[in-house]
């Protein structure tokens, strides 16, 4: 129960948390953050761990001059991309082990022909959507590993998924930071991005299953 009420203090205060290990113990911010982005995107069972409110918090930190902002990049450019790749391994190695379970209730040759369909298609658009998208972020490359969709594409969307993802957010918050209305509403940006992307995941899936009925 500590370690949950940490977490989620952790995420709901990222802001102070890192600005506090940065007073702390300085360059090792760097090694944390790829932990953090590391972990969330190639774990597939981490999905809960901060992304967007970590990424414009970094942002607005170098802003600030608590932190090198190309050093703070790269390093999370490395940790999203090597990530996804981790997780599309893992994908890659759990799918034929489930897919020839013919008679499973959840996995069977059927349903790995459509995944395979869908992301050989829409995979490319998938990966780099899924970036703005917690939990989303982190199922996505495990999914499109399950179902085998091409490496080389994977790696492609993959790589220009991240570089949007992180140096969209990052700078975002390297210019708006340090407004004043920024900073006073900071928490409540937060939860926005927490919060936002799944009202819209939801409503998508409700769409998409009235729809299923319909026809």
């Amino acid at each position: 129960m500590e370690f949950l009420s940490f977490l989620i203090d952790f995420i709901l205060h990222v802001d102070q948390h890192l600005q506090a290990f940065v007073q702390a113990y300085g360059v090792w911010v760097y090694a944390l953050l790829f932990l953090i982005v590391f972990v969330e995107t190639g774990v597939v069972v981490m999905p809960f761990l901060p992304g967007d409110s970590l990424l414009f918090v970094v942002g607005a930190l170098a802003g600030a001059g608590l932190m090198s902002y190309p050093v703070a990049v790269a390093v999370l450019l490395a940790a999203a991309i090597l990530g996804d790749q981790c997780n599309y391994t893992i994908g890659r190695w759990v799918g034929p082990r489930v897919f020839q379970w013919e008679n499973s209730r959840f996995f069977n040759r059927q349903a790995f022909e459509r995944a395979h369909a869908f992301y050989e298609k829409y995979g490319g658009i998938t990966i780099v959507v899924a970036r703005f998208m917690p939990f989303l972020r982190t199922f996505v490359p495990f999914v499109a590993g399950v179902a085998e969709m091409s490496r080389i594409k994977f790696t492609l969307y993959n790589i220009l998924g991240a570089v949007i993802w992180v140096l969209g957010i990052c700078t975002a918050g390297y210019f708006l930071g340090s407004l004043p209305w920024v900073k006073q509403n900071l928490e409540f940006i937060i939860w926005g991005m927490i919060l936002l992307p799944g009202v819209i995941v939801l409503i998508g899936a409700w769409r998409a299953r009235q729809r299923a009925v319909a026809t």
